[in-house]
């Protein structure tokens, strides 16, 4: 029986990151000059406005066909486009507003980012937090709350998770236990103590928007409001996970240089509007200040002192997927993506 790891935040695998000092550690960062950085560090509200309102056009117009022709089977396809792109797509615009580069005006950050973290049923302070581990020990093991899953895979979990029926639901539980004003673990290991009373207005905030959904719906004596505000986080929480599984899966762990951890990927235009250029994800890891917009920029930088990008995301599911089935047998196994040697860490 192949043994697996503990991914808990408290257990033994913890104490080895603490006692191997790779607990908020000293990444490899690439050189680049100062003056170039702090250009690509500008912020600029209209190339996200654009894309805001490309893509809130996008939910509207597919969430108005899927009214218009409700009760056919033409609404089929319209509807699961609207899930498709309002929660599968808020994932990078709740990752770039969390971390409050997508906008240079600061309170837009903080309306996108809460609308996004409610369709993806991520509480959002709890989720901030989460996120700043996830950037501070990427994939340390018993320290990082986001590896999608251990070694060796649980291809179940996996599925599951496609339509968001493990955090999803364990979320709606763990929203009524915060909105007593209770803790709960691991999510009391990361969020310090005087951010719970926001997570517990958040959590009350939710029920309430539950609580009307559910008195419209029997008021009207429809299940429409159901069907459009309590299903989009699972039939469209799909489109992050495609995107996500890519990120990290099949690459080293307990390592400190994210040339190791962390795909850069070439993606379609379709697909880097979708995932607001996320594909350029060794770069966000290395400088996570720098806006979505100016991360190609910021990929030609860099590119020379880092592995090549895979060419397409089938290049990167290909690994991915085969990855996973040889960690099924050789858990130990993960890829080793070769740096330039003249700059290796």
């Amino acid at each position: 029986m192949v043994e697996r790891r503990d991914y808990s935040l408290n257990g033994a695998e913890t104490k080895h990151a603490w006692d191997n000092g790779l607990v908020s550690a000293n990444w490899y960062k690439c050189e680049i000059p100062r003056d170039q950085m702090k250009e690509l560090m500008r912020r600029s509200d209209f190339p996200a406005l654009w894309h805001l309102l490309l893509w809130l056009g996008l939910i509207a117009l597919f969430g108005a066909t899927a009214l218009a022709t409700w009760g056919t089977w033409w609404a089929v396809l319209p509807f699961l486009a609207y899930c498709a792109i309002l929660t599968g797509s808020s994932d990078p615009r709740w990752h770039e507003c969390g971390h409050g580069t997508a906008f240079k005006t600061q309170w837009i950050n903080v309306i996108v980012y809460h609308f996004a973290s409610f369709w993806l049923l991520r509480e959002p302070t709890v989720w901030r937090w989460s996120h700043t581990r996830h950037h501070t020990d990427t994939i340390i093991v018993g320290r990082d709350p986001e590896i999608i899953t251990p070694r060796p895979p649980d291809f179940p979990r996996l599925f599951l998770t496609a339509f968001n029926l493990t955090g999803g639901l364990k979320t709606i539980g763990r929203v009524f236990i915060h909105a007593q004003g209770k803790k709960t673990f691991p999510e009391e290991d990361f969020v310090p103590a005087e951010e719970w009373p926001k997570v517990v207005l958040a959590a009350r905030i939710w029920i309430a928007v539950w609580a009307a959904t559910i008195l419209l719906a029997v008021v009207t004596a429809s299940w429409l409001p159901i069907f459009f505000v309590m299903l989009p986080p699972f039939l469209g929480h799909w489109v992050a996970m495609f995107f996500g599984v890519t990120q990290h899966l099949g690459l080293a762990d307990d390592v400190l240089d994210h040339r190791l951890n962390t795909r850069t990927i070439y993606m379609n235009p379709v697909f880097r509007f979708l995932y607001l250029n996320m594909n350029y994800h060794v770069e966000h890891h290395m400088f996570p200040m720098v806006p979505y917009h100016a991360l190609p920029r910021l990929h030609e930088a860099i590119k020379h002192d880092c592995p090549p990008p895979y060419p397409s995301t089938w290049a990167a599911y290909k690994e991915v997927f085969s990855s996973l089935t040889r960690q099924l047998r050789e858990p130990d196994w993960w890829v080793v993506r070769k740096v330039p040697e003249r700059q290796a860490a």
